[in-house]
This record gives structure tokens, C-alpha cells and sequence, in this order.
């Protein structure tokens, strides 16, 4: 029986630091390496205005991004990885191979698929402790500039870019009312002792548009039940993030994607994992290691084949 053929040994999906990493990987062991990426490489880095927690002296998300960038060009050159440009839809195992379905409808396969497709961002709608009119929108807190912050600011969600963006701006003096639920108290404790935060225990928060004059109404329902109205001139989304999961993987009751969990021919890293792995530094770790286990599972002698 002759050996199934398939367009490259190690598909990537996602060309942020996991799948970044991963193709590195792939190709540092000889193995063919694609990768596939609908969008800019290097992903939500481009959002992050300040990095702390990496190695390599990065001080920007765009800065590490860049590097990634210049990292996929290095191997294109080199002809050990190729660059493909789509929207990744559904994955599937099977015995003999695995398959990535694209929107467009093409149909890649490989022996190994590595999905690293990370999160994506919650919306006010995605939030069941939120009521909005239906003309709200909150723009991001990580794209608010300190000029953009005149009157008083309310925030949504205590989620971890609220430090990030304050270290960035370490100069401004704004107050940012944090409307924080319950599920955010963890996260939010890193900046609760920053004198420019002022965080709201809430269990429900219902946003209005005034009768009169500009801004926004937002009435908050704390923790033990008690309603206040304030009186807001913005309010900025910082509600985080859902995993952005392809069809045909195995997903939690929170959405994320258990490696453990998949087919044996598709590995998880990233991101996508779980949400309490959610830094840059062990997304790029988890990209190498999945590659690492394809090829000592299958590629050395006597590794015993995919398990």
C-alpha cells in the first residue's frame, strides 16, 4: 500500500507566537512546514501597547510581532516554510491524515495540523452581566489614548489589558471606573492598589442613552443587590476575550479547546488551550512542544507513530 500523500507534514493555523513558534519548530527538524493566516502575523500583539513578562527585552506587542514576521520570511526564503493566506473553517482527523477545510472551500491536509488560533474579543452582547440600547457601542480600551479620555470614563471588565494599558500610559491621570464582576476580582486585583483606578463591584450594569445631553446613563447593580446611576462621557470595552475555536474540535463548557481532548492528529497551543495560559511566553512554548511531540511520536525511528 502506497503512503498517503499530503500537501505538508505540519500544518499551522495561526501565525501568532504559538503558531510562530511552532512553524520554527517544524522547521528546525526538517519537516515539511505550512502555515495558514487570515489576518496580520503576529495577531493580538499588535494590540499590545506594553510587554512585560517576555524574554528577549520585547517593550512592545509590535515590536514582537515584527520579529515573528521577519522569522516566517527567514524560512520562506529559505524554501522550509510556506506562507498561505485564508480563513481556516473546520479541521478533522483521521487514521491516515488530517484536514483543514477552508472557507474559500479548499481542502488542505498534512499528517500532523497544529491549530493556534487564539482568542478573539468579547462584545457588550457577550456579556450577561451587560444591558445595552441597541446604538451602544464601547470601543477598546486598548486602542484609548490618554487625549481621548475627557470627562468621567467607565470601563468594562476588569480583564488583564486594563494594566497593560496603564503602563503604557504611565503619565496619565484620568480615573478609569472599572465596572468589575465577580469573575474579573482575580484580574483586577493587579492594579487595584494604581490611584488612577477606581474599581465597581457590580453583578448587572444596564447602559442607556440620557433624554438629555451626551455621554451615557449606566446603572449598576452591586454585588448585594444595591442600584447607583452614574453619569458617563465614555465607556470603554475591557471585557476580554473568547476562544476563536474551528469547527470540528472538542471544546469545553467555556469554550476552549482541551489538547488532551482532540484527535491524536491535532494538537491545541496557545490561547486556545484554556483561559489561564493566556501569555505570550507559554503560547510560544506550547507551539514547540506540540511540534516536538509529532516528531518524537512519529518522524525518529521506533518513536511508535501518532498516539
Amino acid at each position: 500500500m502506497n503512503a498517503p500523500s499530503y500537501d505538508t507534514d505540519v500544518l499551522v493555523v495561526g501565525a501568532g507566537p504559538a503558531g510562530v513558534a511552532a512553524a520554527v519548530m517544524a522547521a528546525s527538524l526538517n519537516l515539511r512546514t505550512m502555515v495558514l493566516e487570515a489576518g496580520p502575523v503576529g495577531g493580538k500583539l499588535h494590540r499590545i501597547s506594553s510587554l512585560e513578562n517576555v524574554p528577549g527585552s520585547w517593550s512592545t506587542g509590535p515590536q514582537l510581532a515584527e520579529a515573528l514576521a521577519a522569522d516566517l520570511e527567514r524560512l520562506e526564503k529559505a524554501g522550509r516554510c510556506t506562507v498561505v493566506e485564508g480563513l481556516a473553517a473546520k479541521t478533522s482527523g483521521h487514521d491516515d491524515r488530517a484536514e483543514l477545510a477552508l472557507d474559500d472551500g479548499r481542502v488542505l491536509t498534512a499528517e500532523f495540523i497544529v491549530v493556534a488560533t487564539g482568542v478573539t474579543d468579547l462584545a457588550p452582547a457577550d456579556a450577561e452581566w451587560i444591558t445595552a440600547s441597541p446604538d451602544f457601542f464601547a470601543p477598546p480600551l486598548w486602542r484609548a489614548t490618554p487625549q481621548e479620555l475627557t470627562g468621567r470614563t467607565y470601563v468594562l471588565g476588569g480583564d488583564r489589558p486594563l494594566g497593560t494599558w496603564l503602563r503604557a500610559h504611565p503619565k496619565v491621570t484620568t480615573t478609569l471606573h472599572v465596572l468589575c464582576p465577580p469573575a474579573d476580582t482575580y484580574k483586577a486585583a493587579e492594579v487595584e492598589d494604581d490611584n488612577r483606578v477606581r474599581l465597581v463591584p457590580v453583578s448587572h450594569a444596564a447602559i442607556t442613552k440620557p433624554t438629555y445631553g451626551g455621554g451615557w446613563t449606566v446603572t449598576v447593580n452591586d454585588q448585594d443587590g444595591t442600584k447607583t446611576i452614574y453619569a458617563a462621557m465614555s465607556v470603554l470595552n475591557n471585557l476580554g476575550n473568547k476562544p476563536a475555536a474551528l469547527g470540528g474540535l472538542v471544546s469545553g463548557e467555556d469554550g476552549y479547546c482541551p489538547p488532551r481532548q482532540q484527535h491524536r492528529r491535532i494538537r491545541i497551543a496557545g490561547d486556545l488551550r484554556s483561559a489561564r495560559y493566556q501569555r505570550v511566553a507559554t503560547a510560544q512554548g506550547s507551539g514547540a512542544e506540540a511540534v516536538l511531540a509529532y516528531y518524537y511520536d512519529t518522524a525518529l525511528p521506533g518513536g511508535g507513530g501518532i498516539r
